[in-house]
């Protein structure tokens, strides 16, 4: 982004949920582009490196996204911070030993379809109850969540994934639903549903083989171009799902 890049005007709390490969990415661009933002990475576990230059003015606050009372604590350890003005949530579950993709009916069980949304339906509507207050009244802010395109039900022409196809497309309904009322509660916000593309962490280490190298982005790569769809955005654009290239997806 260029100099001139709103972010430069940007001042308060800036929180990434989800200290991942995208998330520490965000951090890092976000340190360079917002210095007027105090930058809160949010995770389980604190993944900063001891002695770590690079992260020496990022402050860290656990959360486990499923517990109420883990939500609840990180609420209170904001509340001596300045407002919060850019929340982006990153955290998301595709696969792992209780969850796989399913490519038929029959892979489909309920403890999966749960657990996925859990992380990835329940918890952004559940973070974003918890920290509402936090916004100030007086100042724009964005409160986005990555979402993905498999989660929209107008582009869905393969089948497969049920769980986190549905999981998404759940979170999609519900920040929809968040943005029209803080449109009328919060009406400087502007909430957001970004799919990111097919980026080289972990979440698609196992899907990556058919991706074209040009499809396939780093995460420094992905950060900016989120950044870059966030930073024309405002109130008149809550409540859209967009992708990384700026273009709406359908619902």
């Amino acid at each position: 982004m260029s100099s001139t890049s709103p972010w430069q005007d940007w001042h308060g709390t800036g929180l990434v949920v989800g200290c991942g490969g995208i998330g520490q990415a965000l951090l890092q661009e976000l340190g360079r582009i917002a210095p007027g933002l105090q930058l809160v990475g949010v995770s389980r576990q604190d993944w900063r490196l001891p002695g770590d230059p690079l992260w020496r003015e990022v402050g860290f606050l656990p959360l486990d996204l499923t517990d109420d009372s883990s939500l609840s604590a990180l609420a209170a350890s904001l509340e001596n911070r300045p407002p919060l003005r850019l929340v982006i949530n990153t955290a998301g579950l595709l696969h792992g030993p209780l969850l796989q993709p399913e490519k038929r009916l029959s892979q489909v069980n309920r403890q999966a379809l749960e657990l996925s949304f859990a992380v990835n339906a329940f918890a952004p509507l559940l973070l974003a109850q918890a920290i509402e207050s936090l916004f100030s009244p007086a100042d724009p802010f964005h409160f986005a969540s990555l979402s993905a395109r498999v989660g929209s039900i107008g582009d869905n022409q393969l089948g497969g994934w049920y769980s986190y196809r549905a999981a998404k497309a759940a979170q999609n309904q519900m920040l929809r639903t968040l943005a029209l009322e803080w449109a009328r509660r919060k009406p400087k916000g502007c909430v957001s549903l970004l799919h990111p593309g097919t980026t080289a962490t972990g979440l698609s280490a196992p899907f990556q083989a058919g991706v074209p190298p040009d499809r396939l982005f780093s995460p420094e790569r992905a950060a900016k171009q989120l950044l870059d769809v966030l930073a024309v955005l405002g109130p008149q654009q809550t409540g859209q799902f967009w992708a990384w290239d700026g273009q709406r997806i359908p619902w």
